[in-house]
């Protein structure tokens, strides 16, 4: 009998400069929620932030996706998550009445597709605002 491979500790993310520096990074949508993720490039345990927007619903069904979503990361995707890395997950309201093994598999599918490099998106132009290789 052998012991499964011990998976990383997840910690929270709290701060609002970690949200929006996570804002950054890569981004990946899907019809139940889309998560956006950060090389912190330090090897620390993955951090992990939740968005519920007040169009969600009220906050009963907000703190009840908040809960499904703590919960399916602490049973199985965490395994999935990289050290080093910020996940935010912004919700969607279709995710309250999404079945629980669905919600799992999609975000360990989703946090395997962010293992790749993560890259940061280009900045948008301004309209009327001089690009930064311009004088």
């Amino acid at each position: 009998m052998t012991a499964a491979a011990p998976r990383p500790a997840v910690e929270r993310i709290r701060k609002r400069a970690d949200f929006l520096a996570a804002r950054a990074g890569r981004r990946l949508n899907g019809p139940f929620f889309f998560v956006e993720t950060r090389d912190r490039a330090d090897g620390a345990p993955p951090r992990v932030g939740f968005t519920v927007t007040k169009k969600v619903g009220n906050a009963v069904e907000r703190n009840r996706i908040r809960r499904r979503l703590r919960e399916a990361i602490r049973l199985g995707c965490r395994a999935d998550m990289l050290c080093g890395f910020d996940y935010v997950i912004v919700a969607r309201r279709d995710l309250l009445h999404l079945p629980f093994a669905t919600l799992t598999s999609e975000l360990s599918r989703r946090f395997g597709r962010m293992s790749g490099a993560a890259q940061p998106r280009p900045k948008r132009e301004v309209p009327g605002e001089p690009s930064p290789g311009t004088t």
